[in-house]
């Protein structure tokens, strides 16, 4: 195998391990707005929040002895944050947008951004997070761990963020398409009025979908600061928000399989762009713009993303 090909390999595998954080906090995006209508802003910092309460949780594991690092206590604060920001987010959806469900539009959507500001800055308080950049100690066992296949290196932390997430899709596709909760659901996303004519709960199922696209969320704060040896701040979840939404712009909002595809997409074009990127002249710290980018082709060219569909308004 050819060193340029081993390399753009290597990118490949980055691309995609990034993408399944935006992956998974697309989904949250797109679950919310396929019932609701709604664009979630402060689905990034729900991400966040997911991050904080993974850090908190493994030192106050490790401050009373507990455990060490190891595969329990790893399942045990992915579970953790993704219950904590699923009641989060069910706490938002019932303090701050149902009182609006009947409103505007514009007027949920300036609200989403005030919950958003609301979280970061509390954040931001000695008594919550504090402003310090934070970082998780180990979890899993055994440091720098990895395999090598065809010279391309393939991370152990990495590669169990993409068979967690990939194990989180597969159990979200199976709710939403094999069972009761899931069918309801998709009624209440395409007639909530007929859904209650048929007795389901519209509130019950709205914050069901707060609960699990939140939950994905605080699965990926808690993926990314417990397996990367990246750190976070109350500001953590803006830039990973926006890129996340921009996947589900791109696989076609309101589509789940979709929103996973975006993800994807957009965490290769990133890696790629960092790698490959200077040698057009493009710095590598443009690869944050890259998703900006995206979001405006596919507005100009397709609106409804890669798998949207279009919906005729009747009249």
């Amino acid at each position: 195998m050819h060193q340029p090909l081993e390399h753009f390999l290597q990118q490949v595998v980055f691309g995609i391990q990034q993408g399944s954080i935006y992956a998974l906090i697309a989904l949250g995006y797109t679950m919310v707005y396929g019932v609701l209508r709604l664009i979630n802003f402060a689905h990034g910092d729900v991400y966040m929040v997911g991050a904080y309460i993974s850090v908190l949780s493994v030192r106050a594991i490790y401050a009373h002895h507990l455990s060490g690092p190891s595969w329990i206590v790893f399942a045990a604060i992915l579970l953790a944050a993704m219950v904590g920001c699923g009641f989060l987010g069910m706490l938002i959806e019932r303090l701050a947008y149902r009182p609006l469900r009947k409103a505007p539009r514009l007027a949920a959507l300036i609200t989403a951004i005030g919950v958003s500001l609301l979280l970061e800055n509390a954040g931001n308080l000695p008594s919550v997070f504090g402003s310090a950049p934070q970082s998780s100690p180990q979890v899993l066992p055994g440091a720098h761990a990895g395999y090598t296949l065809g010279g391309v290196f393939f991370d152990r932390n990495y590669f169990v963020m993409f068979v967690a997430t990939m194990l989180l899709l597969a159990v979200l596709w199976y709710v939403v398409t094999q069972t009761r909760l899931g069918r309801a659901m998709r009624a209440v996303s395409q007639d909530a009025d007929a859904a209650s004519l048929m007795g389901i709960d519209g509130n019950k199922i709205i914050s069901f979908t707060f609960f699990v696209g939140s939950a994905l969320a605080g699965a990926a704060g808690c993926l990314f600061v417990t397996l990367t040896p990246n750190t976070i701040i109350p500001y953590s979840g803006i830039l990973p928000g926006v890129n996340a939404f921009v996947a589900a712009v791109l696989g076609g909002i309101g589509n789940i399989p979709g929103a996973a595809i975006g993800g994807f997409l957009i965490g290769l074009a990133e890696s790629l762009v960092v790698a490959y990127g200077p040698l057009v002249h493009i710095s590598a710290g443009y690869s944050d713009a890259v998703a900006f980018g995206i979001l405006i082709v596919i507005l100009l060219f397709k609106p409804t993303g890669l798998f949207g569909r279009g919906v005729t308004e009747k009249v």
